[in-house]
């Protein structure tokens, strides 16, 4: 399968937990559409970077939240809401499940048979991937409130 194709399978899937988590979150019925578009705009984003480029997925998961949150505040201003409406939802996709896991997995794994350097290099390696992960999409969603609303300069 060429790139094109995973890119946009990649792209149609990611749409669906956005909009699934936006539902969950009392997201208004004209907002679900810029929720999907979002979701699958960083997510995407965040595979070609990680697939397609030589970037390392913390790096592509900051880049994609920072600008998935940059497109949010556009059309939070655009329409009126709170770019929180548009940019949570959308980052539910990018949530690392198997790194963490593959972490827990390890350490019940340490438990029930004994400690072994590879079980404890899978859970630490796999463990710190997620947490940096899910750094990186914090510090992504705050991004436009560290440098857009800021009431000092950043300089």
């Amino acid at each position: 399968m060429n790139t094109f194709l995973l890119l946009l399978q990649d792209f149609g899937l990611a749409a669906i937990p956005a909009v699934g988590f936006a539902m969950i979150f009392n997201v208004p019925k004209t907002a679900l559409k810029y929720c999907a578009l979002a979701g699958a705009i960083g997510h995407s984003l965040r595979f070609s970077l990680y697939k397609i480029g030589p970037v390392p997925i913390e790096w592509a998961t900051l880049i994609a939240a920072a600008v998935v949150s940059m497109i949010g505040v556009y059309w939070a201003q655009k329409w009126r809401a709170h770019p929180k409406v548009f940019t949570v939802a959308a980052m539910i996709p990018m949530i690392p499940g198997v790194y963490a896991f593959t972490a827990l997995l390890a350490l019940v794994e340490i438990e029930r048979k004994g400690f072994t350097p590879e079980l404890l290099r899978t859970a630490v390696d796999n463990g710190l991937r997620a947490f940096f992960i899910i750094s990186a999409l914090a510090v992504g969603l705050a991004l436009p409130g560290l440098l857009i609303y800021r009431r000092r300069p950043v300089v």
